[in-house]
């Protein structure tokens, strides 16, 4: 039993207030929960066991430049991290991308990306023939789908499973593994459909040929009033700015932000709940609800006792680590594959055997990160679930092996005026068959415990967005116990 400390006790400092709730977690999921509870009037105590707020997106600077350390853009055409980004501040410094062509480098060669897909999946092989992507077997292979029964496909499947078994392996290989992978760093022939890309299994559910189905998904999108849009969008200096601008809204507010104060214990009591944090576990801080916005392994700890279900169901949750070589070149010493033209990077499918899984020319694809007329931005990622092994490597050895696949790539000969290695352990939430259920098992057992919600990448995408809308629908939980006379928290 720890014995309350009444002096940190943020529900004795501005008594009348609809309420307190404790936020366990600064990750963006967290940020925008107490950003939402804040607008709502309640109080609120954030809790973040690491030094820092912002989770996967980190700011940081290289030869005196500012870059993305982390996540580098959100999806524009969801409004949910745009919405927040202009009510923290940084609408105007909202900005579409400089360039969006990407290439693949496969079979030898870096080769454009084909148009008219969705996720990798091509609605026909015409454009596909032009890259050089895929083989002429695999380009026959996409045809001869109009030849097959259609595929049962059941409550849910593999992406890389049911797209192989219409359109072929190559397919999945050099397209679907490789933009998906950008994702969730995972691997297709695991990751749900249901989960991961929900537009094509209703797509493959209500249509005989995936094709098809593809051909109906970009009609649809087209007529979509955003579709004119920018697809993607990122923030002047970088979306690491984002965590920071919600933070700094979250304390004008009012809201309590505190790092290096890890959470041990979570229980409940006769008028709602006990948080035990701090390094020492001496600080106990009562509230009236409390918002989960940790990864699943925290999560699963601090609800072993009060929701075991879930906690069941949370352990259950794989993970994917990586790591981001971010690199600064002289401009004058780099190849005209990346300094002329329009090129935003590439991909590059696993069934290639690279190390680096992608490369993104930041000084290309963003005008702010392509301001300096001297210094060129790039980065590249290696790691991806299930293939961790050069994730061992040294610091500079992750630097080298990038130039190396950098050179074979785009001819790259220059040394880096500067380098850094960020690495992600345990960052990408893994989406198999079957994550969708296991979600709901979770949030069914959380949901026995008024006054208690989950959210975060776990739970319903990994994207910036869909953290966004996680956290607003777990605000929106605790907000309903709190406004609901006589709850039992």
């Amino acid at each position: 039993m720890h014995e309350a400390d009444t002096s940190t006790d943020p529900r004795t400092a501005r008594p009348g207030t609809p309420g307190h709730v404790v936020v366990i977690g600064g990750g963006i999921a967290g940020l925008a929960a107490a950003h939402r509870l804040l607008a709502d009037g309640v109080r609120v105590t954030l809790l973040e066991a690491g030094p820092r707020l912002g989770g996967k997106l980190r700011a940081g600077e290289l030869a005196g430049l500012p870059v993305d350390l982390g996540a580098e853009s959100v999806l524009a055409r969801r409004p949910e991290a745009v919405e927040l980004a202009r009510a923290v501040g940084l609408g105007d410094a909202l900005q579409a991308p400089a360039t969006a062509t990407a290439h693949l480098w496969t079979r030898g060669a870096l080769r454009p990306m084909p148009r008219g897909h969705v996720m990798g999946v091509p609605a026909d092989s015409g454009p596909l023939a032009a890259s050089g992507v895929l083989s002429a077997e695999g380009l026959a292979r996409i045809e001869a789908e109009a030849t097959l029964a259609p595929t049962e496909i059941g409550e849910d499947v593999a992406v890389g499973a049911y797209v192989a078994a219409r359109l072929g392996h190559e397919v999945v290989d050099r397209l679907v593994e490789p933009l998906l992978g950008g994702v969730y760093a995972g691997n297709a022939y695991r990751i749900s459909m249901r989960a991961a890309v929900p537009q094509l299994f209703e797509a493959a559910r209500t249509h005989a040929m995936l094709g098809e189905g593809v051909r109906e998904l970009q009609r649809r999108a087209a007529e979509q009033p955003q579709a004119s849009g920018p697809v993607f969008a990122g923030i002047a200096g970088g979306i690491g700015r984002l965590p920071l601008a919600v933070a700094d809204a979250c304390r004008a507010a009012g809201a309590d932000l505190r790092t290096d104060t890890p959470v041990h214990e979570v229980h409940r009591t006769d008028t709602g709940w006990r948080v035990v944090a701090g390094a020492d576990a001496r600080e106990v801080i009562e509230a009236d609800a409390v918002v989960l916005a940790t990864p699943a392994g925290p999560a699963a700890a601090l609800l072993a006792a009060l929701a075991p279900a879930a906690a069941g169901a949370l352990r259950e949750v794989e993970y994917a680590s990586m790591a981001l070589v971010t690199l600064a070149f002289r401009r004058s010493e780099l190849p005209a594959a990346i300094t002329a033209g329009d090129a935003s990077g590439f991909l590059v499918p696993p069934v290639d055997g690279r190390t680096i899984k992608a490369s993104t020319f930041s000084s290309n694809k963003w005008a702010w990160a392509g301001a300096d007329p001297e210094l060129f931005l790039l980065r590249t990622s290696v790691g991806r679930h299930g293939d961790d092994a050069d994730l061992g490597r040294e610091d500079g050895e992750l630097v080298d092996v990038s130039l190396g696949d950098l050179g074979e790539a785009v001819g790259l000969t220059a040394r880096p005026v500067a380098s850094t290695v960020t690495r992600w352990d345990g960052g990408l939430p893994q989406y198999p068959v079957g994550h969708l259920a296991r979600v709901a098992r979770i949030r069914a057992s959380v949901a026995e415990l008024p006054g208690l919600a989950v959210c975060g990448a776990l739970y319903d995408g990994v994207g910036i967005p869909a953290c966004v809308a996680s956290a607003g629908k777990a605000a929106d939980v605790v907000i309903a116990s709190l406004a609901t006379p006589g709850t039992d928290h």
